[in-house]
């Protein structure tokens, strides 16, 4: 799956269904070519002027990839 087809997904966390934003950026393993952090844009008035609301969501923390969703644990 293409990082593009992955930016068109609402990121919903999944102890809620709670929508915490959209991916924006991507953080890949160099030497290998490993997605490691997916970069979440989270959705408000105050985020539209700051990177403040934006949070890194590690790898392992996507439990599943569905057709229009991408359902994580808990961001840290």
């Amino acid at each position: 799956m293409r990082l593009s087809d992955m930016q068109k997904k609402d990121i919903i966390l999944l102890k809620d269904g709670k929508k915490l934003g959209k991916i924006i950026d991507a953080e890949i393993e160099i030497n290998t070519g490993v997605l490691k952090k997916l970069l979440v844009e989270k959705k408000s008035i105050k985020s539209l002027f700051t990177s403040e609301g934006d949070m890194l969501i590690a790898f392992n923390q996507i439990k599943k990839i569905g057709e229009d969703v991408i359902l994580v644990d808990t961001p840290r």
